[in-house]
């Protein structure tokens, strides 16, 4: 680790206003990712702006057909939520299997989505639940907020404040983990909504996207058959030690099979 100037911010107005005023600062939700990025020196901000301390950035709470989940919620908060479990269960159960205790019991949702790693579990669920995220400045849809490999439409001074999922008709979570880091390898979520059936992906590829080609063939055909004709791009795919590109568009078929099953 190196030098750096820590504050606790008390308010979302608080916490812009230390960015703002500060060389090169970030914040720090779970920390999760974050400090051990800092302690293998592959970042070194001049600030770290804690956002533990903002109530309103915490909670869950059922808004009509829809839950809003505040950013600093934890995982096993959202995994244990009675709320979850009632309105998008397949997010409990996804929210459930992040990590170990340790980290669901640190990590955030809001962190999750902001850091955008590629094999993130939360990026599918926003993604296929048509999920929209609300910031300090205004409300971006899941489609448009995931750009690229650790990178979001985020600006430099906006903080994510909550995310809205809206209840699916069904829905349900499939992933082949990592044994070690329980990242998913592949993660395919499936949802059932009032405009047809959506699929967000991750792990497959350099950022999380919507499988609109499982989508078409899943709207013609709700089976887990229809998805035996789906091409997809081997080309796009990730290649690395734990798994080829081909293996890879071939899990994304496995799990989109067994999450449309599980949907019922």
């Amino acid at each position: 680790m190196y030098e750096f100037t820590y504050h606790k911010a008390e308010s979302i107005e608080a916490a812009i206003a230390t960015l703002q005023q500060s060389d090169d600062a970030k914040f720090v939700a779970g920390g999760q990712t974050m400090l051990p990025t800092m302690k293998h020196r592959l970042a070194s901000p001049s600030d770290l702006i804690d956002l533990g301390g903002i109530a309103a950035l915490r909670g869950i709470e059922v808004n009509g057909d829809a839950l809003v989940i505040g950013a600093m919620t934890t995982h096993a908060t959202v995994a244990a939520s009675a709320e979850v479990k009632k309105l998008i269960p397949a997010l409990a159960g996804l929210a459930g299997n992040i990590g170990d205790p340790a980290v669901r019991n640190r990590g955030t949702l809001g962190g999750s989505i902001a850091n955008n790693d590629p094999a993130a579990d939360y990026p599918a669920a926003l993604i296929a639940l048509g999920a929209s995220v609300k910031t300090n400045m205004r409300e971006i849809a899941a489609d448009d907020f995931f750009t690229g490999m650790f990178e979001t439409a985020l600006a430099e001074n906006e903080l994510i404040v909550s995310v809205r999922f809206p209840k699916p008709q069904a829905a349900a979570y499939m992933k082949f983990e990592n044994p070690a880091s329980r990242y998913a390898v592949v993660g395919v979520f499936v949802a059932k909504t009032k405009d047809g059936i959506r699929v967000g992906v991750t792990g497959a590829t350099p950022c999380a996207h919507r499988g609109l080609r499982l989508e078409a063939a899943l709207n013609k055909d709700f089976s887990p058959a229809a998805i035996d004709s789906v091409e997809l791009p081997v080309e796009k795919m990730n290649s690395d030690i734990h798994a080829s590109a081909e293996y890879r568009a071939h899990l994304v078929k496995v799990m989109t099979k067994r999450a449309v099953t599980a949907c019922g």
